[in-house]
């Protein structure tokens, strides 16, 4: 399943969890590093119309769907992915880094914030090791001096594992730049898991999520913010779910 804006090509390449686990381990166990997006709405519209988020996009070596309208499109096309939202991964990932014994680092949000997740996930998790807990300015540039910083401390560290939680599009061209100057690191752009985690945010509950209304609690929750970005985001799908259909229609080997 893929998206094409002004001419490039933006594939989920990890369709399902287990693809995803088993990519992770390898990396882990090579030292490999990579940069994990999740591709939902809000990203397309943004692709759309910045230029430089749709190339840091191009380089995340990792893409899953966050987003049930996401996973829609795919079975439309017919190229089937799983739901895998940023807020759910952070524990299996924390599970994953834990058995491979590779230090984790929580970059983003709020201080309190980062305090908080990191001493749930230790609770959760035996032998995860956070090693580095970093929320940058408010003023953070992602290809800035500080941000330059950051990846200097990853290296330094020898982190293996970094949950982004500076919202999009920063962290992804956080990460795409961490691909270049920390190879050995694993970005993963997880926006508010972190706060939701430590209830700095209070996510939908789990029955609106499994109706797929989550869109709907943040809308009630932060209407200021939330009603423009929402609209924005069903503007697109006309056309998202347009490309989706062509897809299906194209020979099995030709829509991947």
């Amino acid at each position: 399943m893929h998206f094409m804006f002004h001419g490039q090509r933006i594939a989920i390449n990890v369709p399902t969890w287990a693809a995803l686990e088993a990519e992770l381990r390898q990396r882990f166990a090579s030292g490999q590093g990579f940069a994990l997006a999740t591709v939902n709405l809000d990203h397309l519209v943004k692709m759309a119309a910045s230029p430089g988020f749709l190339d840091a996009y191009a380089t995340q070596d990792l893409v899953v769907a966050d987003g049930h309208p996401i996973v829609w499109m795919s079975r439309l096309a017919r190229q089937p992915v799983e739901l895998m939202q940023g807020a759910n991964m952070i524990l299996p990932l924390c599970q994953l880094a834990a058995q491979a014994q590779v230090p984790v680092a929580l970059v983003g949000s709020t201080q309190v914030a980062l305090e908080d997740a990191a001493g749930i996930l230790q609770g959760e998790v035996a032998g995860l090791n956070i090693a580095m807990r970093l929320a940058p300015s408010g003023v953070f540039d992602p290809m800035g001096e500080e941000a330059g910083h950051i990846l200097q401390q990853l290296n330094g560290d020898g982190i293996g594992l970094c949950f982004l939680a500076l919202g999009a599009p920063k962290q992804e061209i956080f990460a795409a730049r961490g691909r270049q100057l920390s190879p050995g690191v694993g970005f993963a752009s997880i926006g508010a898991g972190l706060d939701f985690l430590g209830g700095h945010q209070h996510r939908a509950p789990v029955w609106m999520r499994r109706l797929a209304l989550e869109w709907l609690w943040r809308i009630v929750s932060s209407p200021m913010r939330m009603v423009p970005r929402y609209a924005r985001c069903f503007a697109i799908l006309p056309g998202q779910f347009r490309q989706a259909w062509l897809l299906r229609k194209r020979p099995p080997s030709a829509g991947r």
